[in-house]
């Protein structure tokens, strides 16, 4: 019986999903929230014009009942304004902290921050499927002061929370968890992933952060290296993450809408859905390559994959059928290595070796448990398809 298009009755958006809205347009209730803001701000101006609110109190007390509505809608326009918005403003009236302020959360003098010059050294290292991974690796100097910044600036930002990658308490076995028990699996990898992530992306960042165009400028100078985020550099990792919040969000939303779950591990997307519905992995892989085309990067066609239930399907190098494991054909390397090892014999891992597979197996069993509660039919009297998260 072949399996159509999810029914009206289909389950609601997954938790945590946010909506998404078209690029330059916010959302109704905002737009609304602001022009009733602006026609209060000129009825604040107006009630404050010819002699001052005392004299107004004096003359006609019942002048509050204009200049109270009118002070709740100039309350109501600074609610509906966004960070981002703020932020301008700040740079507009000259308020925004400059290389100043940035020098002194630095610990570094002014003069030697400005003439700063980060170093690169190229260092390869082999792929395990063959080729190589080229790494931009700073010299000492510019290490330290990146890591300054990735635990004085970036450490305390917060991402997306699609994003497991280099994020402090999540690890490849969360990201694993919210894909199991799952119809259908589809893992997406971006080419050089850090690379294309431009130098100008970094800086809008750091200037919706509020730092003024000088010192957002020179971040930026100190975190990229030939116009991307250096593959090799503390702060790299991070700033992939807090840059891609706006691409996080849009997939969660849209994917979230098909009835989806979407994360992303670095360079590594994972999406998966209850349902084999006809269409949905054609129309989820449009809607990745499309959002991550808009900014500026490329999917490898290589290595997208989609895996079914009868199929084993492997989400950051952990199968997650059922619960996330170790695949079958390392757990068979482990059994007889700790065979050969229990019997005296010499074995391909050491006992130190080991006794680190022994600690990677127990976390990924105890953080693998927190799996999100999978979707189920459920019939009821007042609707013959009921879905619960």
């Amino acid at each position: 019986m072949p399996i159509g298009k999810p029914p009206a009755s289909s389950p609601p958006p997954e938790r945590g999903a946010a909506p998404v809205r078209p690029h330059g347009r916010p959302g109704r209730s905002r737009r609304a929230a602001k022009a009733i803001a602006s026609v209060g701000g000129v009825l604040a101006f107006l009630s404050c014009c010819g002699g001052g609110p005392a004299f107004w109190l004096l003359k006609e007390p019942r002048i509050l009942l204009f200049a109270v509505p009118a002070l709740a809608l100039g309350l109501l326009g600074l609610w509906a304004t966004k960070p981002a918005q703020w932020s301008a403003i700040r740079r507009g009236l000259r308020l925004a902290p400059g290389v100043a302020e940035l020098a002194r959360r630095l610990g570094v003098p002014e003069e030697a921050l400005r003439s700063f010059r980060p170093a690169y050294r190229e260092a390869r290292i082999p792929k395990r499927r063959g080729g190589h991974r080229i790494l931009q690796v700073p010299d000492p100097g510019t290490m330290d002061l990146q890591r300054r910044i990735l635990r004085r600036l970036l450490g305390r930002l917060r991402s997306h929370d699609a994003a497991y990658g280099f994020e402090r308490g999540r690890s490849i076995a969360h990201n694993a968890a919210q894909h199991c028990g799952r119809a259908i699996v589809l893992r997406f990898d971006a080419v050089d992933f850090f690379p294309a992530t431009r130098a100008a992306r970094v800086e809008r960042m750091f200037l919706r952060l509020g730092w003024n165009r000088e010192a957002a400028a020179l971040l930026t100078r100190l975190v990229t290296h030939d116009g991307g985020l250096p593959q090799g550099a503390p702060t790299s990792p991070r700033l992939s993450n807090l840059v891609n919040r706006g691409l996080d969000s849009e997939l969660a939303g849209r994917i979230g809408r098909l009835r989806g779950r979407y994360t992303r591990y670095a360079d590594d997307v994972t999406i998966s859905f209850p349902e084999d519905w006809i269409g949905t992995p054609e129309r989820a892989r449009e809607i990745v390559r499309k959002s991550f085309a808009i900014r500026g990067y490329r999917l490898h066609g290589r290595k997208c994959s989609v895996r079914r239930r009868h199929q084993r399907q492997v989400v950051t190098g952990l199968v997650v059928n059922r619960r996330p494991a170790l695949p079958r054909p390392l757990r068979r390397l482990l059994r007889a290595a700790r065979h050969r090892v229990a019997t005296g014999r010499e074995a391909t891992l050491t006992p130190a070796q080991l006794a680190g597979w022994a600690a990677f197996e127990s976390m990924v069993r105890a953080q693998g448990a927190e799996t999100p509660e999978p979707w189920v039919r459920r019939r009821r009297p007042w609707n013959r398809v009921r879905w619960r998260p």
